[in-house]
């Protein structure tokens, strides 16, 4: 044997024990991250809770960074019944789950199209509906507001006549807003699924209806879910558009009702916070029903290409 071979193969230890170390080492910086990460987003909302725990009278003697002599839950039902957030919670659940709904349906009909037909103008009408979300919202803040004042609707889809100062307006707004980004997701991900399926539909002369609602939307589970995780989050916080195409503060979501509530009882943070607690009740619940799909459509990209 060789002196060079001989080097070699005692060399083949050091380099496996280095190679195991430096994983070792890159999977705890890894943890680190991920532990600081968490505490970092966990720690506002423990300190909300906190805080919306405590009684006005005790935090405006020992601040809000002091050790608590009383919890109760107060703040949470005068929140509630002073800022009548009943009213605004229902206002956001007929925009957000009319918005999500309605962009998830639109959004696969064109993704289905884009995906499993090829024509000329294939990749230009990917780009354009990709293209809407690169537009600020504040850019046609002024246009879309004339053009909310002139579009009329009938009495049963707005009190005013008008897309103005109505929750349709706010609807149609959010899922022309939100389609292009689902749009661009849901291709990309059909475009992923194996054309022999569609083949063998094709083959069994299903027709173009039942590709798609029968073969495509199942399988698109996991997509359509995660979508609708982060369009309801989305369309639920949503305040900019709130504030500007309505008019009539009782229509409001409860975005609108939070910054209502801050103006009347400005001094009192602790009542603030626990509006803020109750509002993110809703999509706190949306994320842990349908957290399993979620996560799977998170990994995706990951199993699929």
């Amino acid at each position: 044997m060789s002196a060079a071979a001989t080097l070699d193969r005692a060399s083949e230890p050091r380099c496996g024990t280095r190679g195991r170390r430096r994983i070792r080492v890159g999977g705890v910086a890894a943890q680190v991250f991920m532990i600081a990460a968490c505490v970092l987003w966990i720690l506002p909302l423990a300190f909300a809770l906190y805080v919306a725990l405590r009684p006005y009278s005790e935090t405006s003697i020992r601040g809000y960074v002091s050790w608590p002599h009383h919890l109760s839950l107060a703040n949470f039902r005068d929140a509630w019944t002073q800022s009548d957030m009943g009213r605004f919670f229902l206002n956001s659940v007929l925009i957000t789950v009319p918005a999500v709904i309605i962009t998830l349906l639109l959004a696969s009909f064109v993704a289905f199209v884009l995906a499993r037909f090829s024509f000329k103008f294939n990749l230009p009408l990917l780009i354009l509906f990709t293209a809407g979300n690169l537009l600020p919202q504040q850019v046609i803040i002024t246009p879309l507001y004339r053009m909310y004042l002139q579009i009329p609707l009938p009495s049963f889809l707005s009190s005013s006549g008008l897309m103005y100062n109505s929750l349709t307006g706010l609807v149609v707004i959010n899922v022309s807003f939100q389609l292009g980004f689902c749009v661009f997701v849901l291709s990309n991900f059909m475009k992923t699924l194996p054309d022999e399926i569609y083949e063998a539909a094709l083959v069994d002369g299903t027709p173009v209806w039942s590709q798609y609602w029968r073969l495509t939307l199942p399988l698109c589970r996991p997509a359509l879910a995660a979508l609708a995780t982060l369009l309801t989050t989305w369309v639920y916080n949503d305040f900019f558009w709130a504030i500007t195409l309505i008019q009539t503060g009782d229509k409001r979501p409860i975005t609108a009702a939070l910054a209502n509530l801050q103006g009347q009882f400005v001094a009192n943070q602790n009542l603030i916070a626990a509006a803020a607690l109750i509002a993110a009740i809703p999509t706190l619940v949306v994320y842990l029903v349908l957290q399993r799909q979620f996560i799977a459509g998170l990994s995706l990209g990951a199993t699929k290409g």
